[in-house]
């Protein structure tokens, strides 16, 4: 290995003894910077320092088995160097079966034999990359910015808003932009576990603790050491754990279920919540002092409805992920206008879905507003006016380069290819949502506009059509629909009475009826 090069960070596992001057001089002279340890139980604090684990076997592999275990770390892989003795060839092939990357014999001590070890094992070895993430809203860049400020420091976190908005994309920037990178990012959701089994998942539990407890188990603050734990939904914890979470933050320190010895964590804590934890506070169901400990910084998560220039770049990011990779994917002007006047009470969430559904109804890779199926059946276009922007192309921010996103520019929008995500279509000349319905009512209402719809769309006036042979989940929907729009305008005196006892606004009825008509499914009774 060339002088020039640092020297690789090696846990050096040997159950037979400590290393000896000689064998610690060997191991220099190899280019390896080495911990000497005698078992697994001594590597959880090393794990995140070192970059190739190495592990002498002699009569058997299980401790090999826990060191792989070991080395799966969230966001990466520790490479692992299995020593045999030279006769032992069937435990060289068990640890080949096993998953070692590399097995030599413990008496070979020749650069050549130990050179992979430096190059290709090494490579293996560096950080996974960070996903992409989309900040393109000016609120999202100046939130993304401020959370890789936060990132820099080791003060703990706090993440509110909605369900859904993304609070765990949030925190994995956190952990992704801060020195603690290379160490496990571990998540945790309050809300989702038994009270009795959040207990266990946070501090882990000795040997013998309770019936079942057959072997040591590690909690989520033991395998973050180095790291990053997110506990998602804090405002769900029961006030017992908080106490001892409180004291986590304080001393950095836990105690197992079942155990008595102190075992000191190195992590940094990231809290998430759509609750109000200051009303909780005067409810008695979170502790003031706690809140204190993990509010250092607070970060807000707009809803998405708040956020719009990520809306159409989201969808397009869903659409590389689930498309077919290498086949582009067109999103139609109305689609658009339709994905933009939704207020989104599921957020990101709920957005993902939508554009899985129409994946799935698409025939042609064209996304059309009718492949849109919404989680809220009534479809309010009477919400917020969207401002007039022209959606920009998905920013993604690489934490390894630590760089603030470029403020978006329009580009054009229209084409998304599942693998690069560009676009090719020219951006559409909108004003409101709304008032592009309006003028869609308008022209409706102009018999001289009646030759635009083919004829077998045109109004029904004897009843609802027969669902055509292509009928799908959309038609049943907007069959459905009708269904209760009709028993509203029979048991009402008026269309403003109707559109009250439905809980939508008048204007909203008429653009459902007339898309109903352009349907076919109109009946005589609803077009009066």
């Amino acid at each position: 290995m060339p002088a020039s090069t640092p020297p690789i960070r090696v846990a050096w596992i040997d159950p037979t003894g400590p290393a000896d001057t000689a064998e610690q001089a060997r191991v220099v002279a190899l280019g390896f910077d080495a911990r000497h340890l005698l078992d697994p139980s001594q590597l959880i604090t090393s794990l995140v320092h070192v970059q190739v684990l190495v592990v002498r076997v002699e009569h058997g592999v299980d401790m090999l088995q826990e060191c792989l275990t070991l080395a799966q770390m969230p966001g990466r892989r520790l490479p692992v160097v299995c020593r045999v003795p030279p006769h032992r060839v069937d435990l060289a092939a068990q640890a080949t079966r096993l998953g070692a990357d590399h097995v030599i014999s413990t008496q070979d001590w020749s650069p050549e034999a130990w050179e992979p070890v430096g190059t290709a094992l090494v490579c293996a070895a560096a950080p996974a990359r960070p996903r992409s993430v989309v900040f393109v809203d000016p609120a999202s860049q100046q939130l993304l910015a401020l959370a890789q400020k936060v990132a820099q420091t080791e003060v703990s976190a706090l993440l509110i808003g909605p369900t859904g908005a993304g609070k765990e994309v949030l925190a994995r920037v956190l952990h992704e932009a801060s020195p603690r990178a290379g160490g496990p990012f571990v998540s945790l959701n309050c809300g989702a576990l038994p009270e009795q089994l959040i207990e266990d998942m946070l501090f882990g539990h000795e040997k013998g603790a309770f019936s079942g407890a057959v072997r040591d188990h590690q909690g989520v603050f033991e395998r973050a050491q180095g790291g990053t734990v997110f506990l998602d939904e804090i405002g769900e914890m029961p006030l017992h754990l908080q106490t001892r979470l409180l004291r986590v933050l304080q001393e950095r320190c836990i105690t197992r279920l079942g155990g008595s010895r102190s075992i000191t964590v190195d992590l940094r804590i990231v809290a998430a919540t759509n609750k109000d934890l200051k009303q909780a506070m005067l409810k008695r169901e979170f502790r003031e002092d706690l809140y204190f400990r993990i509010s250092t910084f607070t970060l807000r998560v707009l809803p998405l409805a708040q956020r719009p220039m990520d809306i159409l770049p989201l969808a397009a990011y869903v659409l590389q992920q689930h498309g077919t990779p290498g086949l582009p994917y067109r999103i139609t002007d109305e689609a658009r206008r339709r994905l933009l006047a939704y207020h989104w009470p599921g957020n990101v969430r709920e957005l993902g879905n939508v554009i899985q559904r129409a994946l799935v109804l698409c025939p042609d890779r064209t996304l059309t507003e009718d492949h849109l199926l919404f989680d809220d059946d009534v479809f309010a276009v009477d919400s917020v006016p969207v401002p007039t922007v022209s959606a920009p192309v998905p920013a993604r921010w690489d934490a390894a380069s630590g760089q603030n996103p470029p403020t978006p520019t329009p580009p054009a929008w229209g084409e998304y290819h599942s693998t690069t995500g560009t676009s090719s279509a020219a951006p559409p000349a909108v004003t409101r949502v709304a008032d592009a319905w309006a003028l869609a009512e308008d022209q409706r209402a102009d018999p001289a506009a009646e030759h635009l719809v083919p004829e077998h769309l045109r109004a029904n006036p004897t009843g609802p059509a027969e669902p055509p042979a292509t009928a799908g989940l959309q038609w049943a929907v907007r069959h459905s629909e009708l269904r209760v729009i009709l028993d509203a305008i029979r048991n009402t005196n008026s269309r403003e009475a109707a559109a009250r006892v439905l809980g939508i606004s008048p204007r909203t009825l008429r653009y459902k009826l007339a898309q109903m008509r352009d349907l076919g499914m109109m009946t005589a009774e609803a077009a009066n």
